[in-house]
């Protein structure tokens, strides 16, 4: 996985990619809509939903040679939302936070749904 690198006049600042990704996934569960990351085994093809801790495995980040970033989501969504309206929110929130947070671009955030759960 490549690092994102940024020059300054002091130096090199160099983030690595699971950084982004705990970020990323910290912003991404505070949506509305949204229950957590997923995990879909390669096995057997269930899905589980991923601990805060674990928030990075349903996170895949790509930073391109221009130092852009693709960020891929495996989310598990609440029973009854509108999945296109938590989508756009998701996209929104992560974006703007990612984009402040690393001074990157966020060129593409794709949205996989793995499963829908009942909230009490």
């Amino acid at each position: 996985m490549m690092k994102g690198s940024m020059t300054t006049d002091l130096g090199i600042i160099t983030i690595n990619p699971d950084v982004i990704a705990k970020y990323a996934g910290s912003v991404a569960v505070e949506c509305f809509g949204i229950v957590g990351m997923a995990a879909v085994s390669m096995t057997d093809g269930l899905v589980r939903l991923l601990k805060k801790e674990s928030l990075t495995h349903g996170i895949q980040i790509a930073i391109s040679e221009e130092n852009n970033l693709t960020l891929n989501f495996h989310v598990i969504v609440s029973y009854g939302v509108n999945i296109l309206s938590v989508s756009d929110n998701l996209v929104n929130n992560v974006k703007y936070k990612v984009e402040e947070f690393t001074g990157m671009t966020v060129e593409k955030i794709n949205i996989f749904v793995e499963g829908v759960r009942v909230i009490d």
